[in-house]
């Protein structure tokens, strides 16, 4: 008998249909002799629903109360789910954020976990039930209810699994599992039957949607083996683990694309200790998560300091360093809103020579410029022109994996 958290997004509880379909999955695990805790989304577009509602009640919404707002999603759900298992004979218990007790720091819309305390789980699965959990929320230290961040029901999954010592944590989505591209992009694209925490790590944070990126976080840290795979069928999906030395033998796992991205250029600023700081130091306070960094070579006692945000940021971003210029001096701010980040990934580049003069190469048959590059150890991403994206995730994928 194992102890086993199983998490279905927005599109498996769409509906009261869907959830008895997830109902009835539930209870063919539960038959087979496990533990079961279940964490669930609100239903696909509610998020989206309540964050409009929001808007229009108010054009800036109080953090705290958007919070308190969204959260009700969840709620529905996950409540929805216990009275349809309870339906089909399974007892179920419902619990929210703070009844679990979830604590998180006070960032609201975008907190993190720092405890868990499972007592109450492990007492309801000590009665024979499943623990059905609303994903995306906690509870601050001032008792308010807080949020994740988009895909937070991830994270509230896979920090459970941590916190109960699951045997696995099984995320149902509306894919089969992780891939090597995009599949509406690459047609070639095939699906992993493993991938490396480190590999999901980099993929979730170059761009691809199917993991929340602290949820990867989580499953690293504490060793949480990760089950992806689909809610529509009983397909094996793909595993999430600790790696192992056959990870190495394969140069790049996966090709990834994130058209969220943003360029800015402070032209002519003087090129002198401490103008970095200056500006990256303000940037930072805004709350602004700056990406691949440029600094042109000095002429004439100045340089071009170019950047990349995520493309929502873009407006806060260029106003922090209008600001700025002012008191350091320069020419002016550029911005280039038609950029986006290709990326290639996989544990064999550390061992493989030449990975980055290939990715060129490449791109440049194709006839696309690289504008910014940035390297870690398993990755190269590059920026390049917005609408060459799909074109270049293509070739990647077909000179690197197909």
């Amino acid at each position: 008998m194992a102890l086993i958290v199983q998490k279905f997004g927005g599109t498996s509880v769409g509906d009261v249909d869907r959830i008895r379909t997830v109902a009835r999955r539930v209870k063919q695990t539960r038959e087979q002799g496990h533990d079961l805790v279940v964490v669930v989304s609100a239903m696909a577009g509610e998020t989206n629903r309540l964050l409009e509602m929001a808007r229009s009640a108010a054009p800036r919404p109080d953090e705290r109360e958007s919070d308190a707002l969204v959260s009700t999603g969840e709620q529905v759900t996950a409540a929805l789910t216990a009275i349809v298992l309870q339906g089909i004979g399974v007892p179920a218990h419902s619990f929210l954020g703070h009844q679990v007790r979830i604590e998180t720091d006070s960032a609201h819309g975008r907190a993190r976990i720092r405890r868990i305390d499972g007592e109450q789980i492990r007492a309801t699965l000590g009665r024979g039930a499943v623990a059905v959990v609303a994903g995306f929320q906690g509870v601050d230290e001032h008792g308010s209810i807080t949020t994740l961040g988009r895909g937070g029901s991830d994270t509230s999954a896979v920090a459970l699994a941590a916190a109960l010592k699951a045997d696995v944590c099984e995320i149902y989505t509306d894919v089969d599992g992780v891939y090597t591209a995009d599949p509406r992009t690459v047609p070639t694209a095939r699906k992993l039957d493993r991938i490396s925490h480190d590999e999901m790590l980099e993929l979730a944070s170059l761009g691809a949607k199917v993991l929340q990126i602290r949820s990867v976080e989580f499953a690293k840290r504490y060793g949480v083996k990760v089950h992806v795979r689909s809610s529509f069928n009983e397909n094996e999906g793909t595993w999430v683990v600790e790696e192992d030395p056959s990870m190495e033998e394969v140069t790049v796992a996966g090709v990834a694309a994130d058209l969220n991205q943003a360029k800015l250029t402070l032209v002519r600023v003087p090129d002198r200790p401490g103008v970095a700081a200056h500006v990256f130091g303000p940037v930072a306070s805004a709350g602004i998560v700056v990406d691949m960094i440029i600094q042109n070579a000095s002429a004439d006692g100045t340089t071009d300091l170019t950047f990349t945000v995520p493309r929502d940021d873009y407006d806060k971003a260029k106003g922090v360093l209008e600001r700025i210029l002012q008191e350091i001096g320069g020419e002016g701010v550029r911005g280039d809103l038609g950029v986006a980040k290709v990326s290639i990934v996989g544990l064999g580049m550390r061992t493989h020579a030449g990975v980055a003069a290939r990715m060129f190469e490449v791109l440049a048959a194709e006839g696309v410029n690289v504008q910014m590059i940035s390297t870690s150890e398993i990755k190269i991403s590059v920026v390049i022109d917005a609408k060459y994206v799909e074109l270049a995730q293509r070739a990647l994928h077909e000179a690197f994996i197909a």
